[in-house]
């Protein structure tokens, strides 16, 4: 036959398919999602996400120079107070001794500048109620007073070090305030990363474990309806609007579409988090012998990548660097 197209001519070899790979995975496009717990002597492996781990204080510090060893490109750090210590403003998270604020001074004092380090700034895992702001007489989550609680949030995260504040929460306005707060306050240089489009998922289960989350109920007053795409693009632009720095779709696996448009339009990076559920499920299907968890674990990755995502928060951060180095 003559005049047929041959596309295959490219896949014949490994290094014919390397030339002409249209999207890259480098350990320096993976941020490594981290816990720190408030009492704990040692790690503690969380039951739905085996081979994750709340840390102690000690283990953050080894688990943070092996992340930044394998070249990983950031470290994502969350706390998890004691039961005791929440309440109905989640006042621990502005606390300078709160567990997390202590967590981020000791990233920034072990691997300095050699990452980015960056925080959460939200109050589900602080509040007694698990909601992302504080509650109005009614019950329901007031947007405004939230802000002033993110504000102080973000200055105490800033004061220790932080380089880059996740404004996960999905509170309208959140990303003007704490750039308002922050620049207010001479905080002119730390970064936001807005979470742009965050969905009320099904798939966040096991991080509500990994957070000890106290919330009973949803979140779908304030994080974004699965059904929606068009409101994506307007929460895109508001938060581009009001000062973000990096902007960021979860989940991932669902909203691949969702990515593709939010990073088709976006001037700033793109950032996309594989959540707990999608670890999850690689890690129970592997772990029955039904997939082969590295090719899996790789392919998932280069799937988000080859969407638009710049930077991939993934709990495989660590290990998957040490695979593509």
């Amino acid at each position: 036959m003559t005049g047929m197209d041959r596309p295959r001519r490219l896949r014949r070899t490994p290094a014919l398919r390397r030339l002409v790979a249209e999207t890259s995975l480098e350990p320096r496009h993976l941020i490594l999602p981290m816990f720190v717990a408030d009492g704990l002597d040692d790690p503690r492996e969380i039951s739905s996400m085996p081979g994750v781990f709340q840390h102690s204080m000690d283990s953050l510090r080894k688990a943070a120079v092996e992340a930044v060893t394998a070249g990983v490109g950031g470290l994502m750090l969350f706390g998890v107070p004691k039961p005791e210590d929440k309440d109905a403003d989640g006042s621990q998270a502005s606390d300078p001794d709160g567990i997390l604020n202590r967590g981020l001074r000791a990233l920034a004092q072990e691997v300095g500048d050699a990452t980015v380090v960056m925080a959460d700034t939200c109050l589900d895992e602080f509040t007694d109620h698990g909601h992302c702001g504080v509650l109005d007489e009614h019950g329901a989550v007031d947007n405004d007073a939230t802000l002033d609680r993110y504000v102080a949030m973000a200055l105490a995260q800033a004061e220790t070090g932080a380089d880059l504040l996740g404004t996960s929460g999905m509170m309208d306005g959140q990303v003007g305030a704490i750039r308002d707060g922050l620049d207010a306050a001479g905080y002119t240089e730390t970064a936001i990363l807005a979470y742009a489009a965050k969905y009320a998922s099904a798939f966040y289960g096991p991080f509500r474990e990994a957070v000890g989350s106290s919330l009973q109920g949803d979140r779908r007053t304030y994080q974004q309806d699965a059904a929606n795409r068009r409101e994506a693009i307007r929460e895109l632009e508001l938060d581009l609007e009001e000062g973000a720095d990096i902007v960021m779709v979860k989940p991932a696996m669902s909203y691949l579409d969702i990515l593709r448009e939010v990073a088709d339009r976006s001037p700033v990076p793109v950032a996309a988090y594989q959540i707990s559920g999608e670890y999850s499920m690689i890690t129970a299907a592997a772990q029955n012998g039904w997939i082969d968890r590295r090719a899996a674990v790789l392919e998932s990755l280069l799937g988000i990548r080859r969407a638009g995502a710049d930077m991939v928060l993934t709990y495989w951060a660590t290990e998957a660097a040490h695979w593509l180095s």
